[in-house]
Protein backbone atom coordinates (compact mmCIF):
# COMPACT_ATOMS: atom_id res chain seq x y z
CA UNK A 1 0.00 0.00 0.00
CA UNK A 2 1.49 3.32 -1.01
CA UNK A 3 1.42 6.23 1.33
CA UNK A 4 1.32 9.67 -0.14
CA UNK A 5 1.55 12.78 1.94
CA UNK A 6 -0.36 15.98 1.58
CA UNK A 7 0.61 19.37 2.88
CA UNK A 8 -1.79 18.80 5.80
CA UNK A 9 -0.06 15.59 6.90
CA UNK A 10 1.85 16.54 10.05
CA UNK A 11 3.01 12.97 10.75
CA UNK A 12 5.58 12.95 7.92
CA UNK A 13 9.26 13.70 8.37
CA UNK A 14 10.10 17.13 9.78
CA UNK A 15 10.96 19.87 7.35
CA UNK A 16 14.64 19.63 6.48
CA UNK A 17 15.43 23.13 7.73
CA UNK A 18 13.87 24.64 10.83
CA UNK A 19 13.31 28.39 10.66
CA UNK A 20 16.30 30.47 11.68
CA UNK A 21 15.72 31.98 15.11
CA UNK A 22 16.15 35.70 15.81
CA UNK A 23 16.45 37.41 19.18
CA UNK A 24 15.34 41.02 18.80
CA UNK A 25 16.66 43.37 21.50
CA UNK A 26 14.63 46.55 21.05
CA UNK A 27 12.63 48.60 23.55
CA UNK A 28 10.16 50.29 21.18
CA UNK A 29 7.06 48.11 20.67
CA UNK A 30 6.36 49.91 17.38
CA UNK A 31 9.82 49.27 15.93
CA UNK A 32 9.79 45.73 17.34
CA UNK A 33 6.52 45.00 15.50
CA UNK A 34 7.62 46.47 12.16
CA UNK A 35 11.02 44.74 12.38
CA UNK A 36 9.40 41.41 13.24
CA UNK A 37 7.05 41.67 10.25
CA UNK A 38 9.89 42.63 7.91
CA UNK A 39 12.19 39.85 9.19
CA UNK A 40 9.53 37.14 9.03
CA UNK A 41 8.56 38.22 5.51
CA UNK A 42 12.09 37.21 4.41
CA UNK A 43 11.13 33.53 4.61
CA UNK A 44 13.57 31.47 6.66
CA UNK A 45 13.61 33.77 9.69
CA UNK A 46 11.38 33.80 12.79
CA UNK A 47 11.66 36.26 15.68
CA UNK A 48 11.44 33.69 18.46
CA UNK A 49 12.14 36.03 21.38
CA UNK A 50 12.61 39.67 22.23
CA UNK A 51 13.98 41.68 25.12
CA UNK A 52 13.88 45.37 25.99
CA UNK A 53 16.64 45.40 28.61
CA UNK A 54 20.20 43.99 28.64
CA UNK A 55 19.72 41.59 31.58
CA UNK A 56 16.60 40.08 29.95
CA UNK A 57 18.50 39.64 26.68
CA UNK A 58 21.45 37.98 28.42
CA UNK A 59 19.10 35.63 30.30
CA UNK A 60 17.53 34.57 26.98
CA UNK A 61 20.94 34.17 25.32
CA UNK A 62 22.12 32.05 28.26
CA UNK A 63 19.11 29.76 28.02
CA UNK A 64 18.84 29.11 24.28
CA UNK A 65 20.66 29.35 20.97
CA UNK A 66 19.78 31.93 18.33
CA UNK A 67 20.88 32.13 14.70
CA UNK A 68 20.76 35.93 14.78
CA UNK A 69 20.76 38.67 17.39
CA UNK A 70 19.69 42.22 16.51
CA UNK A 71 20.61 44.77 19.16
CA UNK A 72 19.49 48.34 19.73
CA UNK A 73 22.10 50.29 21.73
CA UNK A 74 19.68 52.54 23.63
CA UNK A 75 17.42 50.34 25.77
CA UNK A 76 14.91 51.05 28.53
CA UNK A 77 17.23 50.04 31.33
CA UNK A 78 20.81 50.00 30.19
CA UNK A 79 22.69 49.66 26.93
CA UNK A 80 22.92 47.12 24.15
CA UNK A 81 26.71 47.40 24.59
CA UNK A 82 26.32 45.20 27.71
CA UNK A 83 24.76 42.50 25.52
CA UNK A 84 27.57 42.80 22.95
CA UNK A 85 30.16 42.46 25.73
CA UNK A 86 28.40 39.32 27.02
CA UNK A 87 28.21 37.88 23.51
CA UNK A 88 31.93 38.41 23.01
CA UNK A 89 32.74 36.77 26.38
CA UNK A 90 30.25 33.89 26.50
CA UNK A 91 27.97 33.99 23.49
CA UNK A 92 30.08 32.02 21.04
CA UNK A 93 29.68 28.91 23.16
CA UNK A 94 25.87 29.20 23.11
CA UNK A 95 25.32 30.35 19.52
CA UNK A 96 28.47 29.67 17.50
CA UNK A 97 28.65 31.67 14.30
CA UNK A 98 25.47 33.61 15.09
CA UNK A 99 24.74 36.72 13.04
CA UNK A 100 24.95 39.81 15.27
CA UNK A 101 23.80 43.24 14.08
CA UNK A 102 23.38 46.59 15.78
CA UNK A 103 20.42 48.68 14.61
CA UNK A 104 20.41 52.05 16.36
CA UNK A 105 19.34 55.68 16.18
CA UNK A 106 22.74 56.52 17.69
CA UNK A 107 24.92 55.60 14.72
CA UNK A 108 27.86 57.70 15.81
CA UNK A 109 31.41 56.76 14.74
CA UNK A 110 32.40 56.22 18.39
CA UNK A 111 29.59 53.67 18.83
CA UNK A 112 30.51 51.99 15.55
CA UNK A 113 34.14 51.69 16.74
CA UNK A 114 33.03 50.27 20.08
CA UNK A 115 30.83 47.68 18.36
CA UNK A 116 33.72 46.65 16.11
CA UNK A 117 35.80 46.07 19.25
CA UNK A 118 33.11 43.60 20.34
CA UNK A 119 33.34 41.82 16.99
CA UNK A 120 30.15 43.26 15.49
CA UNK A 121 30.54 44.00 11.78
CA UNK A 122 26.90 44.84 11.02
CA UNK A 123 26.16 48.33 12.35
CA UNK A 124 23.15 50.12 10.88
CA UNK A 125 21.44 53.45 11.39
CA UNK A 126 17.80 52.69 12.22
CA UNK A 127 16.43 55.72 10.40
CA UNK A 128 18.53 55.40 7.22
CA UNK A 129 19.60 51.76 6.89
CA UNK A 130 16.60 49.74 8.13
CA UNK A 131 16.60 47.68 4.90
CA UNK A 132 20.31 46.91 5.10
CA UNK A 133 19.83 44.75 8.18
CA UNK A 134 17.27 42.74 6.18
CA UNK A 135 19.71 42.39 3.27
CA UNK A 136 22.42 41.21 5.67
CA UNK A 137 20.04 38.62 7.18
CA UNK A 138 19.23 37.34 3.67
CA UNK A 139 22.93 37.01 2.84
CA UNK A 140 23.57 35.16 6.09
CA UNK A 141 20.63 32.77 5.53
CA UNK A 142 21.85 32.00 1.98
CA UNK A 143 25.28 31.12 3.34
CA UNK A 144 23.71 28.80 5.93
CA UNK A 145 21.39 26.85 3.61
Amino acid sequence: MSHHTTTDDRSGPPTPRAPLAVLLIEDSPLIRRSLTEAIEALGPWRVTAFADAPHDAIALLSAQAFDAVIVDLQLKRGSGIDVLAWLKECGAARSPGAFVAVLTNHALPTYRERCLQYGVHHFFDKSLEFDRVLDALCDYARARI
